[in-house]
């Protein structure tokens, strides 16, 4: 899983780098794209996330046959959610235009995004089944996709963006349509994966079923929230570095330089967190109480130990690093100095990563929620703005140190708040017994 989330990290890289060598309007109308491609994705495929421990739980339980009424009912949201991904991505130039992003960029991200639509489909029945694959402990067959699209994307981003093979010299824009390619062969390929035996044994394709609301519903009860979670996660990121842009330009690159590292150090607890989901989801299906609270408890001490690590490499190599993304001495001083703060702050934000990951192998999803939407929204963003503008000290104005040290002081509480909520949900056995519970046709 881990792996499957560099792969997936490294198309993105790749994007950015193949679009960047071509222009720097096309590299910043790719960025604006994935501003809004990226929270708005995951929010309406976090929905059918909800299959992981769903799929987990009922492997457990040894009821395979009931994962595909499941997977039947899940797929019926993708075609929901697929509608609306599409929607929202031919319908983005009145966003960019009312923020004021430059004409030319906003151009090529919203005909970026017009071309990403095509694959909207792909990816979001692609994500599901992805899903379902990893709840079922089968976590490889996604791994060799996403590693195999690398090298289909380059290729493609090199025919599309530079016009070569004969195809049409389309810049940033050509990314879209590479992407939209990828996204229908990873679909492609999952159908192959859909033969294999594990597949076969939930009887996915025994007959058809038209929707279950009964179960579309309680698919939705898990998945709404983690899509919202992700989602206010994500664009409170987003939201941040819109507002670092009115400080300068320097500025601007030392907080993509320092978002880069971040994310790269939060794959392997993110992709934790997921795992546990699958492995606590399976002892509660197995109604193996006590090695679903030893599995929660077992990832959130390896997440501290990881922060700890990774804390000391980040401060003793933070030069090292910013110098791989840039030399510029005004970014590199500003960066130096945010590398910090994710120093002092991967405790918490490792710990949340796993701890939420855990959550959701109880199917307990809707607190982690409630958390992000108060640490990030209602403390991370007030706060950093107040710190950062010198409303809450007069005559300080950190700038973008103020807006990383509000996003520091949100994550802690989301850390906090949600460790505290898997220490309790994993000790109520009665309470797990009722969040396993599922609908059956």
């Amino acid at each position: 899983m881990i792996l499957t989330q560099l792969f997936i990290m490294l198309t993105g890289l790749i994007d950015t780098a193949m679009a960047g060598h071509y222009s720097s309007v096309d590299l910043a109308g790719v960025s604006l794209g994935g501003m809004m491609l990226w929270p708005v994705f995951m929010l309406l495929t976090g929905t059918t996330m909800a299959l992981t421990p769903i799929s987990s739980q009922l492997r457990g339980a040894q009821r395979m046959k009931d994962v595909g009424h499941q997977i039947r009912q899940g797929l019926w949201i993708c075609v929901a959610t697929s509608s609306l991904l599409m929607l929202v991505l031919l319908n983005v130039s009145p966003i960019y235009a009312a923020v004021g992003v430059d004409p030319e960029a906003g151009r090529v991200a919203a005909e970026y995004l017009s071309a990403v639509a095509w694959g909207a489909p792909a990816i979001v029945f692609y994500v599901a089944l992805r899903h379902v694959s990893e709840g079922l402990g089968k976590t490889v067959p996604p791994m060799l996709i996403a590693g195999a699209m690398l090298p289909l994307n380059a290729f493609l981003n090199y025919a599309f963006i530079y016009g070569n093979f004969g195809f049409p010299e389309l810049g940033g824009v050509g990314c879209g349509y590479a992407t939209a390619i990828v996204f229908w062969v990873e679909l492609g390929l999952m159908m192959l994966v859909l033969r294999m035996p594990y597949f076969r044994q939930t009887r996915l394709f025994e007959h058809f079923q038209w929707p279950h609301f009964a179960t579309i519903l309680s698919i939705l009860r898990v998945g709404v929230p983690i899509g919202l979670t992700v989602f206010l996660e994500m664009a409170v990121f987003s939201v941040v570095g819109l507002l670092i842009a009115r400080i300068g330009v320097a500025e601007v690159a030392a907080n993509s330089v320092a978002g880069n590292i971040n994310w790269a150090t939060y794959v392997i607890p993110m992709s934790l967190g997921a795992a546990a989901s699958i492995r606590v989801g399976f002892h509660v299906g197995a109604r193996d109480y006590y090695a679903a609270r030893a599995t929660a408890a077992t990832v959130w001490k390896f997440s501290i130990g990881y922060a700890l690590v990774v804390s000391v490499v980040l401060i003793a190599l933070r030069y090292h690093l910013i110098s791989i993304f840039t030399t510029d001495p005004a970014v590199v001083e500003i960066a130096a100095v945010l590398l910090i703060f994710i120093a002092i702050y991967q405790l918490v934000d490792d710990s949340q990563a796993v701890t939420i990951g855990a959550l959701r192998g109880y199917k307990d999803t809707q607190m982690p929620m409630y958390a992000g939407l108060l640490g990030y929204w209602f403390v991370a963003v007030p706060l950093g703005y107040a710190l950062a503008e010198g409303l809450l000290l007069p005559g300080l104005a950190p700038g973008v140190y103020g807006y990383w040290t509000g996003l520091t002081v949100g994550l802690s509480l989301v850390a906090v708040a949600v460790g505290l909520r898997l220490w309790k949900t994993s000790s109520d056995h009665d309470k797990i017994s009722r969040l396993a519970q599922v609908e059956t046709a």
